[in-house]
């Protein structure tokens, strides 16, 4: 008799334990796919800064061609999406916030002093600062809906040096488009899409 209960209780923990094979099989085979690259910040606050890069990526572009007018028209823009940044609908605390405020207040500054600027010279000044500060911005609120790439020339400003932000890996200076396009080097990649 003792046999015949110690053979039905390993039949019955053998038979439980292949029902719970079975079962999580399928169950994890039915479960929805999970977004590769979720946002870690708000959709307001990723269309917001999304603007703002664009804007930035078209002043670029303006510099490269040495439009004055064109440098002053994606200024404005640019200045209006850095005073309109949702700081209030990114997911950060305090502290973060508050930094990144003082990154925008900063721009928006610069790109104030850049459009009472008459020469191109120093209009190329403050859109290096505002490079740098953009730069700062991105690497705090940990953008996540594109890889931007920073590059540097080391001649640019008399041998002075400075960065930019591009949204490719191609190489386009600012500072020296018609004497040396292709000046430049990648220096940072700025991929928060898996964090």
């Amino acid at each position: 008799m003792r046999k015949y209960l110690l053979y039905g209780i390993a039949v019955l923990l053998a038979s439980c334990q292949n029902s719970d094979q079975k079962t999580t099989e399928p169950v994890s085979a039915h479960q929805p796919p999970v977004a590769l690259s979720q946002s870690a910040n708000s959709e307001a606050f990723n269309l917001s800064f999304g603007d703002m890069l664009s804007q930035y990526y078209s002043l670029t572009d303006h510099f490269i061609s040495e439009n004055d007018t064109g440098i002053a028209a994606a200024s404005q823009r640019l200045l209006l999406a850095a005073d309109s940044l949702k700081l209030d609908e990114l997911k950060a605390d305090t502290n973060i916030v508050a930094t990144a405020r003082s990154y925008a207040i900063g721009i928006s500054s610069e790109l104030k002093g850049l459009l009472g600027e008459t020469e191109l010279e120093p209009k190329r000044k403050s859109y290096q600062l505002v490079s740098d500060q953009l730069y700062d911005l991105i690497r705090t609120v940990h953008y996540d809906r594109q890889i931007i790439y920073q590059f540097y020339c080391a001649d640019a400003f008399s041998d002075q040096g400075g960065t930019w932000l591009s949204h490719g890996k191609e190489i386009r200076n600012p500072y020296l488009p018609k004497k040396k396009l292709d000046c430049g080097e990648l220096r940072d990649s700025l991929d928060f899409r898996h964090y």
